[in-house]
């Protein structure tokens, strides 16, 4: 396997699947080759995974020069100074990015990552079977959860939690209580799962995103989306991993990932919004519709996630953190 480093042109890639395609899946789907073709820089080397999760095993598996990750392993990576600040001057197009979320990517004043695409939770239900309640949801047996520790903020929004990612002791029970004595739910992992339990008729509720619903109207499922009064979302951004002898092919592919086109062809393959505006035309219209991009009352419905605690202390006993959420959601889920 290639241990090239970036200093003779090429690069080592970590992504999700869907975020950096070469043409593998089809044909026409191909952002990579037309990258390598306009910039001389060659990939050497392009994993991808389907969970955060994965992602965070992977990437201790070899020195990639770049990943997106999400707003967990970002944090890890940067408390683990193992990625470097990024000059945002370096990056044309950077200004472009929603700046909502360049800040979500900046910590004390420095730039550490270079969003690209975004997303939202809710609450999806099949109309034709059961009514569109909150409350019903979480008490249903036939409900299907993102397998995340994450999922426990949408318990703790539908809890009443203000502030669904720093939670006590006692709110983090509370969110449990929502999804803990039920019985066998479903954890998905993958899409298909959520898709195919509508198709079949297995799931009556499921935490989902806009693009799922899309998907499973457009197949006939008279599903519609539960209305709250907040949800929960995340971003994913660029990084850059610290120690990279020679960053010049890594500044072409975040200028490359900036831009209104590479940002359209993801947003549309992987059914999430760009971080980029200008990328919501042709294909990527829909996407940016179905999302609400440019709508901030919209958006400001949504809690994006960060690490938890987030802005309070763990260490007081305040809150709990990432650690215990995860050891919880274990209990749970496995």
């Amino acid at each position: 396997s290639p241990t090239a480093t970036q200093s003779d042109g090429t690069l080592q890639i970590l992504t999700y699947r869907g975020y950096a395609e070469y043409g593998g899946t089809s044909p026409k789907v191909n952002w990579v080759g037309s990258f390598e073709k306009e910039t001389g820089c060659r990939i050497a080397k392009l994993d991808a995974v389907q969970t955060a999760e994965e992602m965070a095993t992977k990437i201790k598996e070899r020195p990639y020069d770049l990943v997106s990750a999400g707003p967990v392993l970002a944090a890890d990576l940067i408390e683990a100074k193992q990625v470097q600040a990024i000059d945002p001057a370096k990056v044309s197009g950077y200004d472009d990015l929603d700046e909502r979320f360049r800040d979500m990517s900046t910590v004390s004043g420095k730039v550490y990552g270079v969003p690209y695409l975004w997303g939202y939770h809710e609450f999806i239900y099949d109309s034709s079977k059961v009514r569109g309640s909150l409350a019903r949801a979480f008490d249903s047996d036939r409900l299907a959860l993102r397998d995340s520790p994450l999922t426990i903020a949408d318990a703790a929004l539908a809890d009443g939690a203000k502030e669904p990612y720093e939670l006590t002791e006692e709110g983090l029970d509370s969110a449990m209580a929502l999804l803990e004595g039920r019985g066998e739910r479903t954890y998905w992992k993958n899409p298909i799962d959520l898709v195919m339990g509508f198709a079949t008729g297995s799931l009556d509720y499921a935490q989902a995103t806009p693009y799922h619903r899309l998907l499973l109207r457009n197949a006939g499922r008279p599903v519609k989306a539960i209305s709250t009064r907040e949800t929960t979302g995340w971003l994913d951004s660029w990084m850059l991993r610290a120690g990279v002898p020679d960053t010049t092919c890594a500044y072409r592919w975040l200028n490359w990932v900036t831009a209104p086109d590479a940002q359209r062809d993801a947003a549309a393959w992987v059914g999430l919004a760009p971080a980029n505006d200008k990328a919501c035309k042709g294909r990527a219209k829909q996407m940016c519709e179905v999302y609400g991009v440019g709508d901030d009352k919209r958006i400001d419905r949504i809690a994006f996630a960060v690490r938890p605690p987030g802005d309070c202390r763990a260490d007081d006993g305040e809150c709990t953190d990432y650690a215990a959420w995860t050891e919880r959601w274990r209990e749970l889920a496995e």
